[in-house]
Formats: structure tokens, C-alpha cells, sequence
């Protein structure tokens, strides 16, 4: 087997991987929309994910955050 094909073979593996999993991301968001309020939780989910890299500059970015609430549409 030629590198180039083995290169496709695992490009096309990851690619099916990848489209499995954004179905069973959907089928997981439809399972819990009548439970949860899903655009908040996806929101809250980016707000963690954020504070968590933001690590020691977190209380500052709480700081901007007070300044600009209200103030950005």
C-alpha cells in the first residue's frame, strides 16, 4: 500500500468518525431539548470553557465584563 493511500484510508476513517459523532451530538441535543434550555446551557458551556483559559485574568475579565454589561447589544 502506497503512503498516499494509506493517507486517504485514515483521511476518509477520521472524516466518517467525525460525521458520526456531529449525529450523535444532534441526536444528543434533541434527547434533552424538552429538559433543557439549550442554547443557555451550549452558552454556559462556552463561558466555562473561556474562564478556564483565561485562569489567572478571570477576576479581571469579571471586572470588564461588569464595565460593558448593558452597554454591547
Amino acid at each position: 500500500m502506497s503512503v498516499a493511500t494509506e493517507f486517504i484510508e485514515r483521511l476518509t476513517a477520521l472524516e466518517n468518525e467525525a460525521k458520526l459523532l456531529a449525529e450523535d451530538r444532534k441526536a444528543l441535543i434533541e434527547d434533552y431539548k424538552s429538559k433543557l434550555d439549550i442554547k443557555a446551557m451550549m452558552a454556559a458551556i462556552r463561558i466555562v470553557k473561556i474562564k478556564a483559559r483565561l485562569g489567572d485574568s478571570e477576576s479581571e475579565c469579571e471586572t470588564y465584563i461588569g464595565e460593558i454589561d448593558g452597554k454591547v447589544e
